[in-house]
């Protein structure tokens, strides 16, 4: 169990932004699961309904001013394995085309205002057509198919002639994908799971704009990456820089000495936290293989602190 959780430490440290989404999506889901099982054996599943309310986005205005987290939360939280693998696998294959051409900041950027503008839109319309008015009292949205969706579409939009292989089909243009995706989601929007359909139209078009105004020069991710700086700052721990001198001698009979102690090295200096996040930032921009050998060396140094 410790090798797992070493693996995913090591997969969240050195992964790009795609991976560390991924990865969070993953331990959350596991999480969840976890405390599901434990809960319903021992009798206490209302427990657990009761909690992941607390995570899931609700459609009743009331509800949702006193879980204002939800808009952000529940993107991140999913219930049923197949939920999970094909969001994840989604988000992966088209988020790389993107963090290929545009850098891993935007899939970022495309992710969080996916999901909030998948959110907002599904309690818009929840709210404003009497079709949804006998659900909104029990309707809760969850999952990261908005966000996955405006990953979808904004990699469409940028590169719609980008083919890619299906299994059982063969190479199909990344244009046809997204707009197959909409409107499945458009012609399903009524029916059973109309919340989450609904979300990923909100989500496509955050994606489609998003794309569009990146193009011209706004970049949306901007703030949600500072946000994250910002608070990674917050749990940054001061940088650590350690040092040994040695006293030079005074006099030339001594030069024999100071050769000596030369050779053992007249200062120790330990990789400083800046150092560090500076490599994770390169990996993030240009990915492990951009490190030199020296960079991967004080990376793999740090991970065993």
């Amino acid at each position: 169990m410790n090798s797992i959780l070493d693996d995913f430490k090591i997969a969240f440290k050195t992964g790009n932004i795609l991976n560390q989404i991924i990865v969070i999506n993953v331990v959350v889901f596991l999480f969840m699961g976890v405390l599901s099982v434990l809960l319903t054996l021992s009798g206490q599943e209302g427990v657990y309904l009761e909690f992941s309310r607390y995570l899931t986005l609700p459609s009743d205005l009331g509800k949702l001013i006193y879980k204002p987290w939800t808009i952000i939360t529940y993107f991140f939280f999913h219930q049923g394995l197949f939920h999970i693998l094909f969001n994840m696998l989604w988000m992966y294959w088209f988020g790389r085309i993107i963090s290929e051409y545009l850098g891993q900041n935007k899939i970022l950027g495309f992710y969080v205002w996916g999901g909030i503008g998948g959110g907002l839109f599904y309690i818009l319309i929840y709210n404003l057509f009497p079709f949804f008015a006998e659900a909104v009292p029990y309707s809760n949205l969850l999952g990261a198919s908005a966000g996955v969706t405006a990953i979808v579409v904004a990699a469409a939009t940028f590169q719609p002639n980008f083919t890619v292989s299906l299994i059982l089909i063969g190479p199909v243009k990344l244009k046809y994908i997204a707009a197959f995706s909409v409107v499945a989601s458009l012609f399903q929007s009524t029916g059973a799971n109309a919340g989450g359909e609904i979300a990923h139209l909100g989500g496509a078009i955050v994606g489609y704009v998003g794309m569009v105004q990146l193009q011209k020069g706004n970049d949306w991710s901007k703030p949600i990456v500072n946000f994250v700086i910002w608070v990674k700052s917050l749990f940054k721990p001061q940088s650590k820089i350690k040092v040994s001198y040695k006293k030079e001698p005074s006099a030339r009979p001594q030069a024999r000495t100071t050769k000596k102690a030369a050779s053992k090295g007249s200062s120790i200096q330990e990789t400083s936290q800046a150092e560090i996040d500076s490599i994770l930032d390169k990996i993030s921009d240009k990915g492990y293989d951009a490190l030199s050998k020296e960079e991967k060396q004080k990376l793999f140094n740090a991970s065993k602190d």
